[in-house]
């Protein structure tokens, strides 16, 4: 048996949209949009350079059925470019491009292998002394543990098994293809090349089990770096695995702590720190999307939540002069006046009404067209929050809504009186 190396990867969604930039004039739409194609060029530069052997895509390649043939060709000259280089790529279909999703093909070269969705299927590459066990997702939907009629290992080879699986359970992922660790080291295979779950995960050790997370993050739930695995193989161990950023665009979420803020420039001091320090630890030269979150108590929390829509215009201005490539995709407010506050600022007899408001449907009915002015008002500030309370108004939700208003009471009462 040769020594070699590969690279594993999976879930590229090729053209799958990057999603929450429509409503920032800053962002480079076609560049972010382009964002998958780009993370996938890096990935067959990187083989080319680390010249691997093989590459192995363990799922999810496509995000569904092509809106039209340019994936496809942009695909087939891809895997040209490795073709030329002597080098296969095995590729196996999950849950995004099963064999029932796509309706529309073209003829790959001959060094792509794709894995059967009727049944188990070995694959080899005999000069290296390797074996790929794997089967395609014939179906979207597959409960099915597919893992558990994998052939008995190869003697005498190097094993990998290929699987698009959400194991025991993956937060945010749906339970397919389940199985578990135990089963898989059962087997005696000597990797595991899984897809499925979008964060990089060294399940076990021994064998590895491995999830390389997907290629390129497509939305604020797949933050931090994403990338592809370097396996380096000697004498049929595993000598080296090297988890490999590939993404072009990333997402974070910086969270601003704004207790005791007593100011608006003291909230956009916390703001800009925040962001500067994100911007040096995460985005490591790649352009950053950042959903800001503002929490803590403090007595301008109702001053915060009146000037929403400015506020977020504030905030991108924040973070342009950070960075140029430094952008938002929301602001979400989560910062609540100190009770003390709230009590101090509101007459007791106000305080009472909203305090027997959400318990009396009656009352909270009778003060419902009071409410919608304020409502009104909030909605012009094009805020996440002022959505979200005109969908509890229009569900008669006026507990949400009544909680909102007695934060922003306060800051209104001590404009008036200053």
């Amino acid at each position: 048996m040769s020594d070699f190396r590969f690279l594993h990867a999976a879930d590229i969604h090729l053209d799958s949209p990057l999603q929450g930039l429509a409503r920032y004039d800053g962002v480079p739409l076609e560049e972010v949009r382009g964002a998958t194609r780009a993370a996938f060029d890096g990935l067959v530069s990187l083989a080319l350079t680390e010249r691997v052997d093989f590459i192995v895509l363990a799922g999810d390649l496509f995000d569904g059925d092509w809106k039209d043939m340019g994936t496809g060709l942009y695909f087939a000259r891809a895997m040209g470019r490795l073709a030329k280089a002597g080098i296969s790529a095995f590729v196996l279909a999950g849950n995004h491009d099963a064999a029932s999703v796509l309706t529309k093909a073209l003829p790959w070269p001959e060094s792509v292998k794709v894995f059967g969705s009727r049944r188990p299927e070995t694959l080899s590459l005999p000069e290296l002394g390797v074996v790929l066990h794997g089967q395609s997702f014939a179906t979207q939907h597959v409960y099915d543990d597919l893992a558990s009629r994998y052939p008995p290992l190869e003697p005498g080879a190097f094993n990998i098994g290929v699987l698009h699986t959400a194991l025991g359970g993956a937060e945010g992922h749906a339970p397919y293809a389940p199985s578990s660790v135990a089963a898989l080291q059962a087997k005696g295979y000597d990797y595991w090349a899984l897809g499925h779950v979008h964060d990089f995960q060294r399940v076990s050790e021994r064998p590895l089990v491995v999830f390389p997370g997907n290629l390129q993050g497509r939305n604020i739930r797949e933050t931090g770096p994403k990338g592809a695995v370097l396996v380096e193989v000697q004498g049929r161990e595993v000598a080296d695995v090297q988890f490999m950023p590939l993404d072009v665009v990333r997402w974070s979420r910086v969270r601003v702590d704004c207790t005791g803020a007593s100011s608006l420039d003291s909230v956009h001091a916390a703001v800009r720190q925040r962001l500067s320090e994100a911007h040096g630890r995460e985005a490591e030269g790649r352009p950053l999307i950042v959903r800001v979150e503002l929490e803590g108590e403090a007595e301008i929390a109702g001053a915060l939540r009146d000037r929403a829509g400015l506020l977020r215009a504030e905030v991108q201005s924040l973070a342009a002069a950070v960075a140029p490539d430094l952008w938002l995709e929301k602001l979400n407010l989560h910062v609540h006046p100190p009770r003390a506050t709230t009590s101090e600022a509101l007459p007791d007899d106000l305080l009472a009404l909203l305090a027997e408001a959400p318990d009396d449907p009656d009352l909270a009915a009778s003060i419902a067209e009071d409410l919608r002015a304020f409502l009104n008002a909030r909605s012009s500030a094009e805020d996440g929050e002022s959505g979200e309370l005109s969908a509890a108004a229009a569900g008669g939700d006026w507990v949400t809504v009544l909680r909102t208003a007695a934060e922003t009471l306060p800051a209104r009462l001590r404009v008036r009186e200053s």
